[in-house]
């Protein structure tokens, strides 16, 4: 698949001209890593933006106590690291790849050039606010909902709203994504086993069938 073509089918770019996403497609850069490779440190200085293009990767941050809190497990489509561009130098966050991952980096310096253009600017702009009020949903998520409503609503991020579903992420990865030990999530699963309301076997997820279609309009909830 060629840049323009995954651009346009990334998330973030959805509300570029098709102009602005050939200009983004003539500056991006592509970059594989290694399952648990680390792509970038928190504190380290930054590139630029990056696009997801494949795999799964966890942004988090290091707790003064060593604990590890992520902030987001990225799927592909999606970007990251875009503070970088305005507001700081450096990344505010660690990002290492839960599996073999290839995506696309968007250099500060090119951005910026691009940013020139006032057609080019409305737009990004207009899609640094959409993450903004992402981001803003999910601190609402972690604070105000429980650890199922969180699980069903990450699932759901993940892998949008399939009956069935084939995970890549551990248990473990999830459970830091949704905030809670693995404990509590090895806990969780069996109890909504029994309310026959999840079936997960290895990597393979399973909801009654039409359970999201029963849902759809409302807020996530188990």
């Amino acid at each position: 698949m060629d840049k323009t073509a995954i651009l346009a089918q990334a998330t973030f770019f959805q509300g570029l001209a098709p102009q602005s996403r050939m200009a983004l497609a003539g500056i991006c850069r592509a970059r594989e890593l290694r399952k648990r490779e680390q792509l970038f440190r928190e504190g380290d200085r930054g590139e630029g933006l990056f696009l997801l293009a494949s795999g799964n990767l966890q942004l988090f941050k290091t707790a003064p106590d060593g604990a590890e809190v992520v902030i987001k497990i990225v799927k592909p489509g999606e970007t990251f690291a875009e503070v970088v561009l305005f507001e700081e130098d450096r990344y505010p966050v660690n990002a290492m790849a839960l599996t073999a991952c290839r995506l696309y980096v968007f250099l500060r310096q090119d951005i910026q050039q691009l940013l020139g253009s006032a057609d080019f600017r409305r737009d990004f702009i207009a899609m640094l606010m959409r993450k903004q009020r992402y981001l803003t949903e999910r601190i609402r998520q972690l604070s105000s909902q429980d650890v199922a409503a969180r699980l069903l609503a990450f699932l759901r991020e993940q892998h949008g709203p399939r009956d069935l579903m084939q995970t890549a992420i551990s248990k473990k990865d999830i459970a830091a994504a949704i905030g809670v030990t693995p404990e509590t999530l090895s806990r969780l699963i069996p109890r909504l086993k029994k309310q026959q309301k999840i079936v997960w076997a290895g990597r393979t997820i399973r909801f009654p069938a039409g359970y999201w279609q029963a849902r759809a309009g409302r807020f996530p909830s188990l």
